[in-house]
Parts: C-alpha cells; sequence; structure tokens
C-alpha cells in the first residue's frame, strides 16, 4: 500500500486523529477545572507517554488487521499520524498553551517520535513472519 493511498483511506486517517484526541481528552483528567495539575509535572508527562503510547499500539494493532503490515506501510502510517499529531497540537494545544515551537518541541513534539519507531518497528516483525 502506497503513501497516497493511506493518505486517502478513510480509518487509516481517523485512528491518526484518534491517536491524538484520545490522549488529549484523557489529559483533562489530571487538571483541575482551574487549569492547574492534580498530579506532579513529571508524572503528568511520565502518564501521558504511557497513554499516549498505549493508544497508538493499540490503533495501530487495529489499523494492521485491515492493512497488509510491512516495512513501507509502518513507516507511511506511523509519519502520516506523527504530521497529524503535529498539526493538531500546533492548531489547539500551542495556542492552549502559550508555548512556541521551541519549547513545544523541546517538550511534547519529540515524543510523537515514537508513532513512525513503534509503527515501522511493528512493520518489521510482520514481514519478517511470512
Amino acid at each position: 500500500m502506497s503513501f497516497h493511498s493511506l493518505l486517502i483511506n478513510p480509518r487509516v486517517l481517523i485512528f491518526g486523529v484518534l491517536s491524538w484526541a484520545l490522549p488529549f481528552v484523557m489529559s483533562f483528567f489530571f487538571f483541575t477545572p482551574q487549569g492547574e495539575l492534580l498530579v506532579a509535572q513529571p508524572l503528568f508527562k511520565s502518564l501521558m507517554v504511557v497513554l499516549g503510547g498505549g493508544v497508538g499500539v493499540f490503533l495501530l494493532m487495529l489499523t494492521f488487521k485491515r492493512i497488509q503490515p510491512s516495512v513501507v506501510t509502518g513507516v507511511s502510517i506511523g509519519v502520516l499520524w506523527l504530521l497529524i499529531n503535529w498539526f493538531l497540537d500546533a492548531l489547539i494545544l500551542l495556542p492552549m498553551s502559550g508555548m512556541s515551537m521551541g519549547e513545544y518541541m523541546y517538550d511534547i513534539g519529540l515524543r510523537y517520535l515514537l508513532i513512525p519507531i513503534i509503527s515501522t518497528a511493528m512493520g518489521v516483525v510482520a514481514e519478517q513472519q511470512q
């Protein structure tokens, strides 16, 4: 499956948006209505990495049930979802947080590189099993 066909695959696109939206919604449970964290910031960051990773892996498993996993599809889906997550953060999270793009990449953005790393690894393992 080519990168272009993944771009127009509704399931892949919806799951890419969900890979961002579900952890984003879950994050609200860690804040008071006034916007104060209910847990220490390092714990919050760790929990978000674990929640985001878990959601991402689950959605990738669902995706690869309908799309033949391979290195190419793993890389393609990972890059697509990475771009979706960065775009939605730029659209929604950056204005909410008041962070600069540099602060964002340092504090949050680089963590999204886990998406293509995990999806590529899934593709590699699947290809080796064939």
